[in-house]
């Protein structure tokens, strides 16, 4: 009988992926050592509500920030704001181009033990008008 080794690894993978892909992001709250992907989101939807009633034609919807993002928990209130990433891509035709994408800025100024700040990228769409 021969037994693979990769086995018990490829079986504690899909255990983890399993367990993290039930995970929602309605679970992940701030506690006293983390600030909460949940908390941050909602943060970004406060943000593009206020933007959306001060320019009811460009409507946003803010998505849920990457689920792999771990920040310390915050001491003071969140802010958000627009934010723009900025890439180069290459075309068909071999030319260097310069793209962007917005998105919200979510930023802690100053973490509670050690101060220090972060902020987190919130992606968005625009919704179209008919």
């Amino acid at each position: 009988m021969h037994i693979h080794h990769n086995v018990p690894p490829l079986c504690l993978l899909i255990w983890a992926t399993h367990c993290f892909s039930s995970t929602g992001i309605e679970d992940m709250r701030s506690n006293d050592a983390v600030h909460g992907l949940y908390e941050i989101r909602e943060e970004a939807r406060n943000f593009v509500d206020q933007e959306n009633a001060r320019n009811p034609q460009n409507e946003w919807k803010a998505l849920d920030p990457n689920l792999k993002v771990l920040v310390p928990r915050c001491a003071v209130p969140l802010k958000a704001r627009w934010h723009e990433i900025w890439w180069f891509d290459t075309s068909a035709e071999s030319k260097l181009l310069k793209r962007s994408r917005r998105v919200i800025a979510v930023e802690c100024t100053r973490t509670a033990s050690p101060a220090q700040k972060w902020d987190v990228h919130v992606p968005v769409f625009q919704r179209t008008r008919p």
